[in-house]
């Protein structure tokens, strides 16, 4: 039997799973393709970059936009919330998991890159360095911020994610999106609320794609900055598991250099640790938990107060349950 032709449970999870899933699982499956990958009680501390976080009622990757309005149809049929996700960065999955349905738009279907002319039509699942590779190939310049972001472009969207001096937002012409209903739209530039490392309107909408622009450019010189931002990335920053920065940049100081004039570098709770490289990412070393970082993450905040008279606001996006809430 296919793999995608029912739900599956994976073999290291127990059928007593704290994370109690309805009967109709099997309902979802049957419901799309037989491309589309279902999955119960999925650990998500295995699709996150910091490898925490319990586990999803339902795992599920479309292979088309049909297959998502019937995931998405189903989830208002069930009142199950949904949570979109890409490459797992920024997220931080609470050890009691995500009581409702995971949607990963990793499918090929998804992830089509086309580069016509200044503009590059991307879809969501595509990966943020892989688009800065092709615009490094077609000799368009200044999306080369993109290559040290370690997530999808859909990712990138929800968070307005940046790097570098740049931002998601500073290179789309236009989005591609979905809603709770099904209801598919194209929405410009000038039409979507854009803050600070967020997009509130993919917070209930789900983006299938983008268009971005670049400008033309010496593609000696784009490899160039690419390279430069390379080494400055991994001179900088940790090797080890982590969900990115924790906390957004301040009017006053960058988070990292905050929790550095703080003394908290090197701190740690349980398996989960302040970096020594960067003050603003905090580390697993394969034994920390969810609980673990939360308690972190805490502790910087209330020094910050304390100490500074400075309220840090998380930049990773926390989701879930606590453990024993279900």
């Amino acid at each position: 039997m296919s793999a995608i032709a029912s739900v599956e449970r994976p073999k290291s999870e127990s059928p007593k799973s704290k994370v109690q899933t309805p009967r109709s699982g099997e309902d979802l499956a049957r419901r799309l393709s037989a491309d589309a990958v279902v999955r119960r009680d999925e650990p998500l501390g295995r699709r996150t970059t910091l490898r925490v976080g319990g586990a999803a009622n339902y795992y599920v990757e479309p292979a088309s936009e049909e297959d998502l309005r019937e995931v998405l149809k189903f989830c208002r049929e069930k009142a199950l919330d949904w949570l979109p996700i890409g490459r797992g960065s920024n997220l931080l999955v609470r050890d009691g998991g995500f009581r409702g349905v995971v949607i990963c738009l990793a499918h090929r279907a998804f992830s089509r890159i086309e580069v016509e002319g200044q503009r590059i039509h991307c879809g969501a699942g595509a990966k943020m360095r892989t688009v800065a590779v092709e615009a490094k190939r077609h000799s368009l310049a200044g999306l080369e911020f993109l290559e040290g972001i370690p997530g999808s472009i859909g990712g990138g969207l929800r968070m307005n994610a940046g790097a570098m001096g740049g931002a998601m937002f500073d290179v789309v012409e236009s989005v591609r999106v979905i809603d709770a209903s099904g209801k598919v739209e194209e929405r410009n530039r000038v039409e979507v609320e854009v803050q600070y490392r967020s997009c509130p309107s993919l917070k209930t909408q789900i983006a299938l794609g983008a268009t971005l622009c670049g400008q033309p450019g010496l593609r000696e010189m784009i490899e160039h900055r690419m390279n430069e931002f390379s080494q400055k990335r991994w001179g900088s920053q940790p090797a080890a598991p982590s969900a990115g920065c924790i906390f957004k940049n301040t009017p006053t100081v960058p988070a990292g250099k905050l929790v550095e004039e703080l003394g908290l570098k090197g701190m740690r709770i349980g398996g989960a640790m302040i970096s020594n490289e960067h003050g603003n990412f905090i580390v697993n070393d394969g034994k920390g938990t969810a609980k673990d970082v939360l308690e972190l993450i805490e502790m910087i905040q209330k020094r910050a107060r304390e100490k500074r008279g400075i309220q840090l606001e998380t930049e990773v996006e926390i989701v879930g349950e606590e453990r024993g809430e279900y």
